[in-house]
């Protein structure tokens, strides 16, 4: 079963929005990292769920929107020697990093 990001404030799920700042001309690079490092090993950690990415338009930002069963999970992943090596490459081509967890509060469809 294929679960993917779902913006629903009664869902317990930790959401990770990372905002990597990064020159114009890395952009490319970091989101290629980002993704090979989820295909290859964010997708195989405990309580994973989803990650997306961000591109924006000017080439200065990168937004990584994850979901995760839990804040356990996440915290657990950090440890993980075979993530810090993907997190610590994308923060070698950014040149600033802000990952913050966030709960969804409230969803307002159209």
């Amino acid at each position: 079963m294929t679960i993917t990001a779902s913006i629903d404030s009664s869902r317990p799920v930790a959401t990770l929005i990372n905002v990597f700042t990064v020159a114009p001309e890395r952009q490319a690079e970091l989101l290629a990292l980002l993704a090979r490092a989820t295909e290859e090993t964010m997708k195989r950690q405990p309580g994973f769920v989803c990650a997306n990415f961000h591109a924006s338009q000017d080439g200065q930002r990168v937004i990584n929107y994850a979901q995760w069963e839990s804040e356990e999970h996440y915290r657990a992943m950090l440890a993980r020697p075979e993530a810090r090596v993907h997190m610590d490459q994308a923060a070698a081509i950014a040149t600033d990093v802000q990952p913050r967890l966030f709960r969804v509060e409230s969803v307002h469809p159209r």
